[in-house]
C-alpha cells in the first residue's frame, strides 16, 4: 500500500495510480452533484431524492474527462 501511495504522490501513471484517480474523482463528483442538486432542485423534489438524483448523475461528466485527461497524460508523458 505504501508503494501505491508514493507512486500516487510522485505522479507515476501505472494502473493503480489511474485506478485510485478514478476512484477519488468518481467520489468527489458525487459529492458535488449532490450537494448542487440539493442547492438547485431541494425544494421541488426534496433533498434527499434530488441529493440521490444528483449523486447518480455527478460522475456522469467526470468519468470521461478523467480518463481523457489521464490519455493525454500519459501521451505527454511518452515525449
Amino acid at each position: 500500500m505504501l508503494d501505491v501511495l508514493s507512486n500516487f504522490l510522485s505522479g507515476e501513471l501505472n494502473i493503480t495510480t489511474v485506478i485510485l484517480t478514478l476512484i477519488i474523482a468518481t467520489l468527489v463528483s458525487m459529492l458535488g452533484g449532490a450537494i448542487g442538486a440539493m442547492l438547485l432542485a431541494g425544494k421541488d423534489l426534496g433533498y434527499k431524492f434530488s441529493a440521490t438524483l444528483g449523486g447518480l448523475f455527478g460522475p456522469a461528466g467526470v468519468i470521461p474527462a478523467v480518463v481523457l485527461g489521464l490519455a493525454v497524460l500519459n501521451l505527454f508523458t511518452n515525449f
